[in-house]
């Protein structure tokens, strides 16, 4: 299992990003996936997950409204829109394979300040 993820920045709060996530190394069309993150000195929490269809999608109540997880399953790709950032959004995002976030890639840094 392979994953790439990528489009992290630093951003005011209120401010939006897209995070993508390059899939490798197994049936993509076929797996759950996750985007799980972690804060400066917290553990992994997850985030959001969506059905391999696409069909399904869940999230955190933390993000619940703000974010949105959509697949490209003839790219292998999974993205992360997230808009009306705050600043307890600030941390290390990464997908995964599985909710807890066991596999996972080298992540990608979202900072909200002002």
């Amino acid at each position: 299992v392979q994953l790439v993820e990528s489009g992290g920045d630093m951003v005011q709060p209120g401010g939006s990003l897209r995070l993508s996530c390059a899939a490798s190394g197994f049936t993509f069309k076929t797996s759950g996936m996750y985007w799980v993150r972690q804060a400066p000195g917290k553990g992994l929490e997850w985030v959001s997950s969506i059905s391999a269809s696409g069909a399904g999608t869940n999230y955190a109540d933390s993000v619940k409204s703000r974010f949105a997880i959509s697949r490209d399953n003839a790219k292998n790709m999974v993205y992360l829109q997230m808009n009306n950032l705050k600043p307890e959004d600030t941390a290390l995002y990464y997908c995964s394979t599985y909710p807890d976030g066991r596999t996972k890639g080298q992540g990608t840094q979202v900072t909200v300040s002002s």
